[in-house]
């Protein structure tokens, strides 16, 4: 299976994961700012099996296999070595599996806006709420642009519609929809339990305003990681990285020295 992946980088190891129907950008744009004033991490930005420029393959049915699949690849590239897991949306889900099936080479986990519950209707979500608007901006958009940015945009300004579209809205339409909509009818969620203690340290940041996995359900996941950072950004959607940079870039560089302390 050919899964494609972008390492930038040297040093400890640290294996990225974008959102569900994304591709790799999405983080890469998120986290380099952080990473090129640091030195000693090898980013290892990974592109889903049917999304970005990764191929589908018939073997994965469900997200059961798709966690297996980046195992597969991460026991290629970096067998046997300490690392440390980074996901965001539905690939902060497939980063909580790798760390329950590789507990004893993870060494530190960061959940951006992380799916938690797979089954949409059981979610607990805030209303749907804007909090900034150019209107003149959205009137300039097509409609099915309208409708992706503002179905989930808590910040609708020229900034964030520009990263929206470069790193959400264009990267989503290379997806394999046949591909992942099988997954979503056969087992978006795992058939086994995840939740398991993780003792390294952790940085969850959701966003107050995220109406697509919310905060609540996050905050829930507390107990299983006694050294976590938690944070709620105001003005944070979906795509709080996009909408709180500055705050977000702070929390990433906290939580990589704590990291470098421990394993560096």
């Amino acid at each position: 299976m050919s899964i494609y992946h972008k390492v930038i980088g040297e040093g400890f190891p640290i294996v990225i994961l974008h959102g569900w129907t994304l591709d790799h950008q999405v983080m890469l744009h998120a986290l380099e700012p952080v990473f090129e004033k640091q030195s000693g991490w090898k980013r290892i930005y990974i592109d889903l099996p049917g999304m970005g420029r990764s191929e589908p393959h018939p073997s994965i049915q469900n997200s059961d296999d798709m966690l297996e699949a980046v195992l597969r690849l991460l026991d290629e590239m970096i067998p046997d070595e300490q690392f440390i897991v980074c996901g965001y949306s539905y690939g902060g889900y497939i980063a909580r599996g790798i760390v329950h099936s590789r507990r004893e080479t993870v060494r530190g986990l960061l959940l951006v806006a992380p799916m938690t519950i797979p089954v949409f209707d059981k979610r607990v979500l805030p209303e749907k709420t804007v909090l900034k608007s150019d209107s003149s901006l959205i009137s300039q958009l097509s409609i099915e642009e309208t409708d992706e940015f503002c179905s989930m945009a808590v910040v609708q300004g020229k900034t964030e519609w520009e990263r929206f579209r470069d790193e959400i809205y264009l990267p989503s339409q290379q997806t394999n929809h046949e591909f992942i909509n099988n997954i979503l009818q056969n087992g978006y969620g795992y058939t086994f339990d995840i939740s398991s203690e993780f003792q390294y340290p952790t940085l969850i940041i959701t966003g107050r305003q995220d109406n697509v996995v919310g905060y609540h359900d996050a905050w829930r996941l507390i107990e299983d990681y006694p050294r976590a950072t938690f944070a709620v950004l105001d003005m944070g959607g979906h795509n709080l990285q996009i909408e709180q940079p500055d705050v977000f870039n702070s929390l990433v560089y906290n939580w990589l020295k704590r990291l470098e302390s421990e394993n560096m």
